[in-house]
């Protein structure tokens, strides 16, 4: 048998120039990217989270504008460094962040509060009466045997 040799075809050459593209421009990005969104873009979203109160960080009327430049910041380091974004460091860094200070924060973004007493007070009445009732209907009803079979 003869062996057979296949030379590579232009496409396909073509094809794994780009892989290996993407792929060194990939992992170029890895520790540099990395440090220069910590550096820049994380300090200053430290220093506005700062300024408001731990309670206020649920609030997302109050964390909007500077988790928007954080995200635009995120952005802006990955063009000048010529990386994808988002890219898989991008998103461990946001996990990190909202583990870090969103953690107790509802999905809705509001912060979570008791209804008014107004509201709730119903919802709490309602079932102790309804309960009450039911149990003196049973209980007059076993006092009353005649009529049963």
């Amino acid at each position: 048998m003869a062996s057979e040799t296949r030379v590579p075809t232009q496409k396909q050459l073509l094809f794994w120039l780009l892989i290996a593209g993407q792929c060194v421009a990939v992992l170029a990005c890895g520790v540099h990217y990395e440090y220069a969104i910590e550096e820049f873009c994380l300090a200053k979203f430290r220093l506005d989270m700062e300024q408001l109160d731990e309670t206020h960080w649920c609030s997302w009327e109050e964390t909007v504008q500077p988790y928007g430049e954080l995200t635009n910041c995120t952005y802006l380091v990955a063009l000048k460094m010529d990386c994808f974004w988002p890219n898989r460091l991008v998103d461990e860094f946001f996990i990190r962040l909202h583990s870090h200070y969103f953690h107790d924060c509802s999905l809705s973004g509001r912060l979570l509060r008791d209804p008014p007493n107004r509201i709730l007070g119903p919802f709490i009445v309602l079932p102790i009466l309804v309960t009450l009732l039911m149990t003196a209907l049973v209980v007059w009803r076993s006092k009353r045997s005649e009529g049963i079979v």
